[in-house]
């Protein structure tokens, strides 16, 4: 059950049980976005190529953010799954086909994005796992993702317009700008997986934590600075 997050909260990362030398290797990144209520009636206005062109501008313009930190650059290839959104249970679905900009044709990291919205924000599940793999896990993305509820009184349909926050930005922002952003990190995990499996994932996890402990200091502080 969810919903108490005060701010944006990591609420963990979910791996497989190690099955010997037949553990899959995909992982998960789960967090909760105290964004607002995010409005969903532009859904039905979506056109999933200048989405995916969306994307892929954000991603280059991110490219410099993370040549800045020693990063390597990163491309958007393609859908792996469109844009997808039920709007009876509040569910968002996406995925794209994420390289190294350098390798075009090397391996492909696969970020499997799901959301469940509700009335203050929203939860976003994140599979990271290879495009050879992926038909397969995202079953496992998609049975976490049904498992997903929350609180009563916090729930989409609890929504009051009379006193609650609603988001700045709509559904849309959450396959768009906000999603180029975060695609990053998770992308050059994705891709190392693919390569190098597991293991070696793991192992650079506690470093990226580190790095984005490191860069939400800075910029607490940056804000703390402009704030006097």
């Amino acid at each position: 059950m969810f919903g108490n997050s005060v701010n944006s909260k990591r609420y963990g990362m979910i791996f497989p049980k190690e099955q010997g030398d037949k553990s899959p290797d995909w992982w998960f990144d789960l967090s909760y976005e105290e964004s607002g209520y995010i409005k969903d009636d532009d859904a039905k206005d979506w056109k999933a190529d200048e989405m995916l062109q969306n994307l892929k501008d954000g991603t280059e313009a991110q490219n410099k953010v993370r040549a800045e930190k020693g990063i390597s650059a990163i491309m958007v290839k393609d859908w792996i799954e469109k844009p997808h959104y039920d709007a009876q249970t509040h569910r968002l679905i996406w995925s794209v086909d994420v390289r190294e900009k350098s390798d075009p044709n090397g391996e492909a990291a696969v970020n499997y994005n799901t959301y469940a919205l509700g009335r203050k924000g929203y939860i976003n599940l994140t599979l990271i796992t290879g495009d050879k793999t992926i038909a397969q896990d995202k079953l496992v993305a998609q049975d976490l993702l049904s498992k997903i509820e929350f609180k009563e009184g916090l729930r989409y349909t609890d929504f009051n317009p009379a006193t609650d926050k609603v988001a700045e930005y709509g559904l849309a922002a959450l396959v768009g700008g906000l999603a180029a952003k975060k695609l990053g990190l998770f992308a050059m995990l994705g891709v190392l997986l693919a390569k190098f499996g597991k293991l070696l994932v793991l192992a650079l996890i506690p470093i990226w934590v580190a790095i984005k402990k490191l860069f939400s200091r800075k910029k607490d502080n940056e804000n703390h600075d402009n704030a006097e």
